[in-house]
């Protein structure tokens, strides 16, 4: 084997994530180091993504990134997140945080939020669609919720099923939602806190970023595998989180395998969602996994808790570090040409609406700390959990209201109310009858999560 740096193969792997590493350094640097920058509260990870695709662009010509790499790295960096995150034993909460379906209430509002973006951004592309940009692929507005609610991983994974469908640019398109989703959640964010702040509703409260050592109770829970064994903790958590991985590429390839075989319509519909959706697949691989060795442990068969919730959230967090910089990365600007209208229509009504929406149905569903609430709502619902996160700090840096834990609980069951969501990313390119189905049901669905929203309760004892 030659080993020398002629083999591509065997160095473009270390090249490529040397120079992300190296970009995420300068990022860190330029964020602590630079007032203007720190105050803007944009992620390390998102400004070392929109460095990294001002480098790419700066050296096109002797092509020293590898957009297919950054590609690659996006899509499986967002299924190994959510598999870390899924692998975590459930902590016992305070139960005056667990009122009112809080969770579940969350995650329904979050699901809302994808069907109200979906709604607007459907509407905006068939209408353009329908008059002066006849060539524009109709469903295109899908791509709004994509990137907005979800970030760039499935913005990248469903513009590029998109792309095949006949979408010219659509991961690109993809991406580029998702990047200014970012910029919209630090933007308009900071403006609000200092609006609010001014006419005097809350006080800014000062906030280093938090560092210093983790504590026992943070690191490891009760009755945890040693740290001092032969094989590494570390190395325990990543096998978990490759086994629920490989488990969900065979599931995944059986099942397209027999589509294929004994269905190629049905096929040819749901193959592109299956492998497009590859984290929530991988997401119910670790819940099975998390319930087998529960199960084991609870027969005696097993008397060591494998799972390390600290280390699986550090898997986790670098898995969306890396998707978040890979994704803007692969953005490709000169496919947009053409696209700018659509681009602008979609990112202002996507803020205006999804601002609009959660500053309404926050103050309904978290009545005690409506600030909070929906400053996590909106940064998650237009950057990612980070963005949420670091607004929330802003007027909560202790985390002392449920509102950053809402968003990891409700996050598990919007995946579960999220499903239906496949079926209108399914839907909605087939034709124009069925982009107005889609339309439909995204109605009919965003009436019954408001029902829910608005008047589901706990039954009171007598």
């Amino acid at each position: 084997m030659d080993f020398s740096a002629a083999n591509t193969t065997l160095w473009n792997f270390i090249l490529q994530l040397g120079m992300i590493a190296a970009i995420m350094l300068l990022a860190n640097v330029l964020r602590r180091k630079i007032p203007l920058v720190r105050k803007s509260l944009m992620p390390t990870a998102v400004l070392a993504g929109f460095l990294m695709l001002l480098f790419k662009m700066a050296t096109a010509r002797f092509g020293l990134v590898d957009v297919v790499f950054m590609e690659a790295m996006t899509y499986h960096a967002i299924a190994i997140g959510f598999i870390a995150l899924s692998l975590q034993v459930p902590e016992r909460r305070d139960p005056k945080y667990d009122q009112d379906f809080v969770a579940a209430k969350t995650g329904a509002m979050i699901v809302s939020t994808y069907l109200l973006q979906g709604f607007i951004g459907l509407v905006i592309t068939a209408s353009l669609s329908f008059t002066i940009m006849p060539s524009l692929f109709k469903a295109s507005g899908i791509l709004l919720p994509m990137g907005f609610g979800q970030g760039p991983g499935q913005a990248n994974n469903v513009g590029l099923t998109y792309e095949k469908l006949g979408f010219e640019g659509g991961q690109s398109f993809g991406l580029s939602i998702a990047a200014m989703g970012f910029l919209v959640a630090c933007i308009v964010g900071v403006i609000f806190l200092n609006v609010m702040k001014a006419k005097g509703r809350f006080e800014s409260q000062k906030s280093d970023e938090i560092s210093g050592s983790v504590t026992v109770s943070e690191f490891q829970s009760e009755n945890e595998i040693p740290v001092a064994e032969s094989i590494d903790r570390l190395s325990i958590q990543f096998a978990l989180v490759i086994i629920a991985y490989l488990l969900t590429f065979l599931l995944s390839f059986g099942v397209t395998s027999l589509l294929l075989n004994y269905a190629p319509g049905i096929h040819k519909l749901v193959a592109p969602l299956i492998w497009g959706f590859n984290f929530i697949i991988g997401t119910l691989m670790a819940f099975t996994i998390r319930l087998v060795l529960r199960s084991l442990k609870a027969g005696k068969f097993m008397t060591r808790q494998y799972q390390n919730n600290y280390l699986l959230s550090r898997i986790a967090g670098i898995s969306f570090d890396l998707m978040v910089v890979g994704g803007i990365a692969s953005i490709n600007i000169s496919k947009l040409s053409g696209l700018w209208l659509v681009f602008v229509l979609l990112s202002a009504a996507g803020t205006v609406f999804t601002f609009i929406y959660l500053f309404w149905i926050c103050r309904k569903v978290y009545p005690t700390y409506f600030y909070e609430g929906f400053l996590a709502m909106f940064g998650m619902m237009t950057g990612t959990i980070s963005s949420g996160v670091l607004l929330l700090r802003e007027i909560d840096p202790s985390f002392k209201t449920p509102a950053a834990n809402n968003l990891i609980a409700g996050s598990g069951f919007a995946i579960l109310l999220g499903i239906p969501m496949l079926l209108l990313v399914s839907l909605a390119p087939q034709n124009t009858t069925m982009l107005f189905v889609s339309i439909g049901l995204i109605v009919v669905y965003f009436t019954g999560l408001i029902i829910f929203l608005l008047k589901a309760k706990k039954r009171t004892k007598a």
